[in-house]
């Protein structure tokens, strides 16, 4: 037992030392977040990541959660190509639920272990300038409602948390000009944030292993992609549902200079570190180049 905690820690050593000093983004979202085990590693996995020198940024989602409160306020939950339809009344919850209390039981637990976590939201320190979104079906034009793309990331303010030694915990929502608020999908603020401050990784953890090319069969398992076999998989229409933006947003982020995009099971306890400390990974890897 003690030889094989020391061939772990000697696996490691190669990629503690690789990444001291450089950043990740990691999305954290689904339904894992509702999961206490899962959230509890996670949680650890975090801690344990700053304490050796990775600098670390969260976004975090919240779909069940809101899901849940327009639930109980017997308001339905209506989606199209995996984006929420989100009318001024759902935009209110949406920022209740998020900011008011996902943001902060997230960037609690990390304080509770002793590391220094914020939560803010987009709104925070003008974080998130966002421009309203629209889905085109053809040459139709869909309003979806308060859904925003990011349209600019105050780097100096992320900059200036990150020296202090702290962790922010982003919720994704953001702001126009005139002050309205946006609910964005949480891994294109990933994204956007990951390019804005040109991070060494983004990694998405969400409640599936990973890629397939049929969900329904586990052995289309795909553990790594290049960018071109990513853009066949959304061109063949492969991947579509929640998957589809979150495919589409790693395709921009690694054709705008993001080295690695790692997609893992936040189910598993201690994904993250399996994924990064070790030679093979659990999840899948979506690599710039085609190298």
């Amino acid at each position: 037992m003690i030889q094989q905690k020391i061939r772990v820690l000697i696996e490691a050593l190669p990629y503690i030392k690789k990444f001291n000093g450089k950043t990740f983004v990691i999305k954290f979202g689904g339904s894992i977040m509702k999961n206490e085990e899962a959230k509890k590693a996670f949680i650890q996995d975090i801690v344990l990541m700053k304490l050796i020198g990775i600098n670390l940024v969260i976004v975090h989602g919240g779909g069940p959660n809101i899901s849940e409160s327009l639930k109980a306020l017997r308001k339905e939950s209506r989606f199209i190509n995996g984006l929420r339809v989100t009318d001024k009344e759902t935009m209110n919850i949406v920022e209740m639920v998020l900011a008011g209390q996902v943001n902060k039981e997230i960037a609690f637990e990390i304080n509770n272990q002793g590391v220094k976590a914020i939560g803010i939201s987009g709104k925070d320190g003008r974080l998130i300038r966002a421009k309203k979104k629209y889905i085109y079906e053809g040459d139709k034009k869909i309003d979806i409602g308060f859904v925003g793309n990011v349209e600019e990331i105050n780097v100096d303010f992320l900059y200036d948390l990150i020296e202090k030694e702290y962790i922010p915990v982003i919720a994704p929502t953001g702001f126009d000009d005139r002050g309205d608020s946006y609910n964005i999908n949480a891994d294109y603020v990933a994204s956007a944030i990951s390019l804005a401050i040109k991070a060494e990784k983004m990694i998405l953890l969400t409640d599936i292993e990973g890629l397939y090319k049929d969900i329904n069969d586990k052995s289309t398992f795909i553990s790594q992609l290049s960018i071109s076999e990513a853009k066949e998989l959304v061109s063949q229409r492969i991947i579509d549902g929640g998957m589809l933006p979150k495919l589409e947003c790693c395709i921009s982020a690694i054709e705008n200079g993001i080295k690695a995009i790692h997609m893992i099971d936040g189910r598993k306890k201690h994904s993250l570190l399996l994924e990064i400390f070790t030679d093979k990974g659990i999840g899948t890897m979506i690599r710039g180049g085609e190298q």
